[in-house]
């Protein structure tokens, strides 16, 4: 094929110049994203009907809590709040933490009590997709705003997640602008191609430089890695199935389409911003929704909703290694070393060998944890005899001696079986068509968030649930003319993830975690009443 070149030996890493990033914009809104047995139902759609959550009869609030239950406690952000809350097993608020927007994605408490959390800019200056953000800002345990910077753009936009590194930079996915020339370079067919282009997904490192600034050290871009059997005359052209470690341009094989109905439901929501358009989602044709780290590899974790994949990539490169297709410690610069989840998009397989639907939060399991180094995803939307439900995955990498991932020839990439899965004992009745996630507790247990439903559990590796948790926080976010949204009565809870942490984590030393006297407001979007849990 064209365009490709030898592999060479890695080089230092290097930065890029530095870039001021400062605070924008005015105030509102966001987004537009069995124990033990193996699941092997399959959907027949990547993206099940947005508008589809179940939410069994019963209290918000702690509904299962049993004497088996881990001891911590659990912090998240719902998407309609700008507070991120603290509680503990007995669904009792020890904590929060105050912003003055809403989030966009995942939030993190560091080892020190901070808080970093993805915020959405109310008003971007140009495109509007599934989980835009376009700010981060850090909180000290207190709520002191210590760091608070922006990177969106007419060309540039975060979205979704972000990830912390050890040395305190931080990853995160932001989209790019391709204008519609461009797209066609790169080989894009023409009627997957929208007026507006497209915003395929890059990473970005950030250092932070002051508490409203940031600059760019390390990036990695999916466009700097395509493929495609369109246009012979082009330099990436080549047969996708013989080089799976680059994307296929045209992978996704058709336009991501979305009814009327649907679009205004993701806007009462404040998934989207209101003017989003249907050819917005058409741009945003990867939609990455997840990001972690392994700092033992240096390598990065990456959830392609759009590819119904994960890709891992490696992050020793330089910035310029990055960019092409050797270098780094696994000797591959920014090609993709691992995919898993949907062969058909690299033309390894077709619908019948497909494995995610959807997914989301893909991430490692740490060491000294039962399944340690294998990796857990929140499949969102499988099909099964009853209708839509939603699992988590437990599969182990396939790594030779060295740990470099086993590329078969002609095949898809591994595993075939999975490690462990979770699904609920009344399928259907744990389903969250988008958002969510899953990770381990020390202990074996697993911490599952299914997120449309506001919901978190606690399961051991049979399947028994030993907490289950409704949360009963809403929010009451603005739309940018200052009116209330109104959702539907089942996306009154949406939590894009809910992250437990034992008690002898780093970050509650010394901290009061007596319950909060009041404990804080209920706040639903739908009513202008506040009332007590």
């Amino acid at each position: 094929m064209k365009g490709f070149s030898e592999m060479r030996r890695r080089e230092d890493k290097g930065s890029t110049p530095v870039i001021g990033i400062f605070v924008v914009v005015v105030a509102a809104m966001y987004m537009i994203s069995c124990g033990g047995q193996e699941v092997s139902e399959s959907s027949t759609d990547g993206e099940s009907d947005a508008s589809t959550v179940v939410e069994a009869s019963g209290p918000r609030g702690v509904r299962v809590n049993t004497p088996q239950v881990s001891p911590g406690y659990v912090y998240f952000a719902p998407l309609l709040s700008d507070t991120t809350y603290l509680i503990d097993t007995d669904g009792q608020v020890v904590h929060t933490w105050k912003s003055n927007y809403a989030p966009s994605g995942g939030v993190y408490l560091l080892d020190n009590g901070h808080l970093i959390r993805g915020a959405r800019e109310p008003e971007v200056p140009t495109f509007s997709g599934g989980g835009l953000g376009g700010r981060i800002q850090e909180f000290t345990w207190d709520g002191e705003v210590v760091s608070n910077f922006t990177f969106a753009n007419e060309d540039h936009l975060l979205h979704h997640d972000v990830a912390v590194l050890p040395n305190g930079n931080i990853l995160a996915i932001a989209w790019e602008r391709k204008g519609v020339e461009e797209v066609r370079r790169a080989g894009r067919r023409a009627e997957l191609t929208p007026e507006a282009g497209l915003w395929p997904d890059m990473v970005v490192e950030f250092e932070r430089q002051s508490p409203h600034e940031a600059r760019i050290v390390w990036e990695w871009h999916m466009w700097d890695h395509t493929i495609q059997n369109y246009d012979d005359t082009l330099d990436n052209y080549g047969d996708p199935s013989e080089h799976p470690e680059l994307i296929d341009v045209n992978g996704e094989l058709e336009p991501p389409t979305i009814s009327e109905e649907e679009l205004a439901r993701l806007k009462t929501l404040g998934y989207v911003p209101s003017d989003t358009t249907p050819k917005d989602l058409q741009s945003d044709f990867m939609h990455t929704n997840a990001i972690a780290y392994n700092a033992d590899l240096d390598q990065i974790v990456l959830s392609i909703l759009k590819y119904n994949e994960v890709w891992i990539i490696d992050h020793s490169t330089t910035v310029d290694e990055a960019a092409g297709h050797t270098g780094g410690r696994w000797e591959r610069g920014g090609d993709l070393l691992y995919r898993w989840g949907n062969p058909r998009v690299y033309g390894r397989g077709d619908g019948t060998q497909q494995r995610l639907f959807g997914q989301h939060d893909p991430r490692w399991i740490p060491q000294g944890m039962p399944g340690a180094g294998h990796l857990l995803v929140f499949n969102n939307n499988l099909n099964g005899s009853e209708g839509p439900y939603s699992a988590v995955f437990e599969f182990a990498l396939p790594t030779d001696d060295e740990g470099l991932f086993v590329v078969p020839d002609t095949e898809a990439f591994g595993p075939e079986t999975l490690s462990w899965s979770y699904t609920a004992p009344d399928k259907s009745s744990m389903f969250s068509s988008f958002i969510s996630g899953a990770h381990r507790l020390a202990n074996g247990r697993t911490m599952i968030t299914s997120g449309a439903q506001g919901r978190f559990l606690e399961v051991t590796s049979e399947g028994v649930i030993v907490w289950d948790y409704w949360t009963p926080y809403s929010g009451d976010v603005k739309m940018p003319d200052g009116s209330r949204p109104q959702p539907t009565a089942s996306w009154t809870y949406p939590v894009f993830r809910a992250t437990k942490i034992l008690p002898d984590h780093p970050a509650l030393a010394g901290r009061d975690l007596t319950p909060l006297d009041p404990q804080p407001p209920i706040v639903l979007p739908s009513s202008s009443a506040e009332d007590s849990p």
